[in-house]
């Protein structure tokens, strides 16, 4: 089930046909689900293009909200305002197994890596799947990346999937969420799309676009997760105005009922396809096309409703999970369906 398909639709803005971040042409999304015994965890591949990304570099940006977070890649991101990888999400300690994984792929295409031409910045996020998850048991491999990678398409599951399948929101089964909005700028349609991972939010504090306010049936805690918020789009921007765009994700966070709390890992990353810097230039000089500053706006409340959207897809597409320990997380339809 989709949030639109629930009556959780958020703001005024117009969906893609997908109202995923898929949307935006070229992006594709792949999972790796873990469900066996204690384990409730994965990994998510989001690919932003069909081609090498080493060779041809997206225009990047990150924002970091509250840095309780163990990513991997976002320093460089930020230096040079481009992305060199695709973008795994996972659980906290898989981050090096992902991030290697990564680095083996673009090697095997690129064997010059680290030897005739510069390393590889590999970029993995993650939240802490541990409530519901034997973190301990590091059950991810390798293998299990690459199979997200490779099972990366336009069409892709949403819910307690991939590295959503032992998140937590709100006290509620948590896990991966997506929307988009279509964005016209001199007449001609555009996408913004984003994917997110919920793991945040105190139990209780869960806002619907309505207004009501949905608790679990679960004891009120810290608020200690956290969020990844994936943010694509084909309107050309440079890296300066994309970080500007993607810190509104915040705003769609807020909007949902979070405030950022001390323990939370509330971490943004976006790119645009439309730009595109060739790893090996034949030219000193690079021509791109950047949004006028004063259009930005649309940009903005694109992604402040995209945000909202993608958290009640993930809240109301994840089913009620046991998992390790007995611990519980009840999903969202449960509840609502039960609801006056």
């Amino acid at each position: 089930m989709r949030a639109r398909e629930a009556g959780l639709a958020c703001g005024t803005l117009r969906p893609g046909a997908r109202n995923a971040i898929s949307d935006v042409p070229g992006v594709t999304v792949g999972h790796r689900t873990l469900v066996q015994g204690d384990i409730r965890t994965g990994v998510t591949a989001i690919l932003p293009h069909a081609g090498d990304v080493f060779r041809d570099k997206p225009v990047a940006a990150s924002d970091v909200l509250n840095g309780f977070g163990k990513s991997v890649g976002l320093m460089q991101i930020d230096e040079l305002g481009q992305l060199e990888t695709p973008i795994l999400l996972t659980n906290t300690l898989s981050v090096g197994t992902c991030s290697t994984a990564l680095i083996r792929r673009a090697v095997a295409a690129n064997p010059e890596i680290g030897r005739r031409t510069s390393t590889v910045n590999p970029l993995v996020c993650e939240c802490n799947d541990g409530f519901l998850n034997d973190i301990q048991a590091l059950e991810i491999s390798e293998a299990d990346a690459f199979a997200a990678l490779d099972a990366a398409g336009a069409d892709f599951a949403v819910g307690a999937v991939g590295a959503g399948a032992g998140m937590s929101c709100f006290g509620f089964k948590g896990g991966i969420g997506t929307a988009s909005r279509v964005v016209t700028l001199d007449r001609k349609k555009f996408h913004l799309g984003v994917l997110l991972l919920a793991n945040f939010g105190r139990a209780g504090d869960l806002r619907l676009p309505d207004g009501r306010r949905i608790a679990p049936p679960a004891k009120p805690s810290e608020e200690r997760g956290s969020v990844i918020v994936v943010i694509a789009t084909d309107v050309p921007l440079e890296h300066r105005q994309l970080r500007r765009v993607i810190r509104r994700a915040g705003a769609g966070l807020a909007w949902a009922g979070s405030f950022y709390g001390h323990g939370s890992g509330d971490v943004f990353v976006g790119f645009s396809t439309a730009n595109l810097v060739p790893h090996a230039p034949k030219t000193d000089l690079l021509e791109h096309r950047v949004l006028a500053e004063g259009r930005i706006d649309k940009l903005f409340h694109a992604t402040a409703e995209a945000t909202q959207e993608a958290v009640m897809d993930a809240l109301i597409a994840a089913e009620t999970v046991t998992g390790r320990d007995g611990h519980k997380r009840v999903g969202l339809r449960d509840i609502i369906g039960s609801t006056p």
